[in-house]
């Protein structure tokens, strides 16, 4: 069964975007996400900003490109839940973490913040329809 079956067999809250449109959100938001990681990895290289700045950035992207794996690879709901819900907090504590050095990273991380928001209350919900005791 490919991986659009499975997903396509699964409960889903009535308000659940067409694989497209979340397709196109992502076109939208990798653009952001290497622009303002790039720059976040780029002056931690050149020691502009402390090491440290960069941890929740190199999490989040880690947590983001597993996601995909976890969830229509393994198919394992639970794991890709627990996975976005990494990739939520990682992007509030990247946003402490470069606030003091570059404001603007934060701000472009606001539609990121708002769409994996919606997407973790999503995850959660198809994780609890299709919850299997």
């Amino acid at each position: 069964m490919t991986w659009l079956d499975w997903y396509n067999t699964l409960s889903k809250p009535y308000w659940t975007p067409e694989p497209s449109t979340i397709s196109l959100i992502w076109q939208i938001l990798y653009p952001i996400i290497l622009i303002s990681f790039g720059y976040v990895f780029l002056q931690t290289a050149r020691r502009k900003f402390p090491s440290t700045t960069s941890i929740p950035f190199a999490i989040n992207l880690l947590a983001n490109l597993s996601f995909t794996p976890l969830l229509f690879g393994l198919r394992n709901l639970p794991l890709a839940t627990l996975d976005i819900l990494v990739v939520w907090t990682s992007i509030l504590w990247m946003s402490i973490a470069v606030w003091r050095y570059s404001r603007w990273v934060v701000f472009a991380q606001i539609p990121y913040f708002i769409w994996v928001s919606i997407a973790a209350v999503l995850q959660v919900s198809i994780t609890w329809m299709n919850w299997k005791v």
